[in-house]
C-alpha cells in the first residue's frame, strides 16, 4: 500500500456498478465512457499529485490512529498556522485543474470538517445521530473519500413550500424500520457525482414545521441500490480534441440530478432525523457553511489567477500590452485578483478559536462571496474586451492542420510577435474554452450562483456584519454635540 491514496486506486473504486445515465442510456463504466473518462482521469490526477514524494508533506497528514496519510482537506486546524498550512495544500490541489473543478474532493470534506467541529449540534439533536456522524467522519477521513453532496431541491413551483410539491419530487422519508429509513425523490446539484465515492444528502434550504418527512441528512455510497444519477450534457463528449478544448475535454466535472428510488439508509449513516431546524443547524450552527465556502474561495483564488494569466498572455499575443489603456486594464484586473487573495488572508488572520479549533472570520468569508459573485463575470468580460476579434478568427478544429494548403494559410494569417502560429492558435483555443465556450459559460453561471442567489449571499453578509460597532460610532459622534449647546441654551 502506498503512503497516500493514488489516482489508480480512486479510478478503480469507481468501477462499482453505479447507476449513471446520459443521452437516454445507462453508462456501463464511467471510467471509460467518452462523456466522463477524461474528467475521471483528472480526478485521479489529484490523488497522484498528493501521493508524489515531493508533495506528501505539503498535501497530506496522518490522522490520529491511522497508518496512512490523507489529504489535508480532512485536517481540523487548531491554530492559525495550521489553517494556513491546510489552505496552501488546497491551493496546490486547485492548481492541478486551474480552479475549474468546483466540486473537487476538498469541497465536501471541508463542509464535513466544519460540521464535525460543531458536533454538539448533533448531540443535542440525538446522541445516536451524533455518534453516526462522528463514526462516518472518521471513516471518510481514514479512507480519503471523495464526496459530493446534494443539498438543494429541484426547482418546481416556487410559490409552494417544499412539502407541498408534487409527490416524489423532493427526496423524503417514505418508510422506516429497525434497519433504517427509506427515501424517495430527487435532490440537486450532484456536481462530480459521476466520479465521487459517496454522496452527502442534506437540506441547505430552510424547511418548515410540517415538513419533517423531508428533514433528514445522511451519507451513502454512490452505488447504493436505487440511486439514479441523471447527467446533464457532457462538454467533454462534445470536445473536438484536447488542442481545441483543453479545459472542457478534461475538467468537466459534470452536474447531475440524483434520484432516490426507494433507497434504504441504515441508521448508522443517518445524521439528522425528522428535525427541520437541525437540518439548518447542520450547516449554519456548526462551522460547516463557513468551511465549505472558505474552501470555495481558496479554489476561486487559483481560478482568478489563471484568468489574469490568460488576460496578460492575450495582450502579449496580439501586441497590445504597452497601450496605456490596456496596461491600465491589466493593472485593475491584477488589483481585483489581489483583493481576493487579501480577503482570503483576512479570513484566516482575523479568524478565532471555537473550542479547540481555528475557524475563519465568517463575515469576511461572506463578504468575499458577495464580491466575487460579481467579480467573476467582470473578469470574463474584461478578457473578451481585451481579445477583440482574436477569439473568433480561429481554425475550425485541429483537422485544419492536416491539410497542407489550409495549414499554410493558417501559418500565414495567425501571426503574433510573442509566439508562432500554432502556439497562437493553441493559446487562443484555450482562452475561448475558458470564457466563451459552453463549458466556459457554465462556469460563469456556476461562480455566480453556486453559493446561492445574490439575496442569499448578501443576506449572510447582512446577518454577520458587526452593525452595533458601526452604529455605535454614529451614535457616539451624534452624542458629542447638541442643538441646545449650539444655541447656547445648554450653558444656563
Amino acid at each position: 500500500m502506498t503512503v497516500a491514496k493514488t489516482g489508480a486506486e480512486h479510478i478503480a473504486s469507481l468501477r462499482d456498478g453505479r447507476t449513471v445515465y446520459i443521452d437516454g442510456k445507462l453508462v456501463p463504466d464511467v471510467t471509460t465512457h467518452p462523456a466522463f473518462r477524461n474528467a475521471v482521469q483528472s480526478a485521479g490526477a489529484l490523488y497522484d499529485f498528493q501521493a508524489q514524494p515531493q508533495n506528501i508533506e505539503l498535501m497530506t497528514f496522518l490522522p490520529e490512529g491511522s497508518s496512512r496519510r490523507v489529504n489535508r482537506a480532512w485536517q481540523m486546524p487548531r491554530s492559525y498556522d495550521e489553517m494556513v498550512q491546510r489552505r496552501k495544500a488546497l491551493q496546490a490541489w486547485a492548481g492541478v485543474h486551474c480552479g475549474f473543478m468546483g466540486r473537487s474532493p476538498d469541497h465536501v470534506a471541508s463542509a464535513l470538517v466544519g460540521q464535525r467541529m460543531g458536533i454538539d449540534v448533533f448531540r443535542k439533536h440525538s446522541p445516536d445521530r451524533a455518534k453516526a456522524f462522528m463514526d462516518y467522519f472518521d471513516y471518510a477521513t481514514r479512507n480519503d473519500v471523495f464526496l459530493t453532496y446534494v443539498i438543494i431541491n429541484p426547482q418546481a413551483e416556487r410559490a409552494k413550500d417544499w412539502g407541498q410539491q408534487t409527490d416524489d419530487l423532493v427526496a423524503r422519508i417514505v418508510d422506516e424500520d429497525s434497519s433504517g429509513i427509506t427515501i424517495r425523490g430527487a435532490k440537486m446539484l450532484g456536481t462530480s457525482a459521476i466520479m465521487a465515492n459517496e454522496v452527502l444528502v442534506a437540506n441547505l434550504q430552510p424547511l418548515k414545521p410540517g415538513e419533517e418527512d423531508l428533514a433528514f441528512s445522511c451519507a451513502l455510497p454512490i452505488n447504493t441500490k436505487g440511486i439514479r444519477i441523471l447527467s446533464r450534457k457532457s462538454y467533454e463528449a462534445s470536445a473536438v480534441s484536447m488542442f481545441d478544448n483543453p479545459l472542457s475535454s478534461r475538467f468537466d466535472e459534470n452536474d447531475a440530478l440524483v434520484y432516490f428510488d426507494d433507497v434504504k439508509v441504515p441508521w448508522d449513516r443517518l445524521f439528522v432525523y425528522r428535525d427541520t431546524d437541525v437540518c439548518r443547524q447542520q450547516f449554519h450552527d456548526t462551522h460547516g457553511h463557513s468551511y465549505q465556502n472558505y474552501q470555495a474561495q481558496i479554489r476561486l483564488s487559483v481560478k482568478i489567477k489563471f484568468l489574469i494569466g490568460l488576460a496578460r498572455r492575450l495582450t502579449e499575443v496580439i501586441g497590445t500590452t504597452k497601450i496605456p489603456s490596456v496596461s491600465e486594464k491589466l493593472g485593475y484586473m491584477a488589483a481585483q485578483a489581489c483583493m481576493v487573495d487579501a480577503m482570503l488572508s483576512g479570513m484566516e488572520a482575523s479568524g478565532s478559536k471555537s473550542g479547540e479549533f481555528w475557524v475563519p472570520n465568517k463575515h469576511f468569508m461572506y463578504s468575499a462571496q458577495v464580491l466575487t459573485q460579481d467579480l467573476y463575470p467582470l473578469l470574463v468580460n474584461s478578457i473578451r474586451e481585451l481579445s477583440g476579434g482574436a477569439l473568433v478568427m480561429l481554425p475550425s478544429s485541429i483537422e485544419d492542420f492536416k491539410d497542407p494548403m489550409l495549414k499554410k494559410i493558417i501559418h500565414t494569417t495567425q501571426r503574433a510577435a510573442a509566439m508562432g502560429p500554432e502556439d497562437k492558435v493553441k493559446f487562443l483555443k484555450a482562452c475561448w474554452d475558458a470564457v466563451g465556450s459552453e463549458f466556459g459559460s457554465r462556469h460563469q453561471q456556476y461562480e455566480m450562483f453556486y453559493a446561492g442567489a445574490r439575496f442569499v449571499t448578501a443576506g449572510h453578509s447582512f446577518r454577520t456584519y458587526d452593525w452595533n460597532s458601526a452604529t455605535d460610532m454614529v451614535e457616539n459622534m451624534l452624542s458629542s454635540y447638541s442643538l441646545a449647546d449650539e444655541l447656547g441654551e445648554g450653558k444656563h
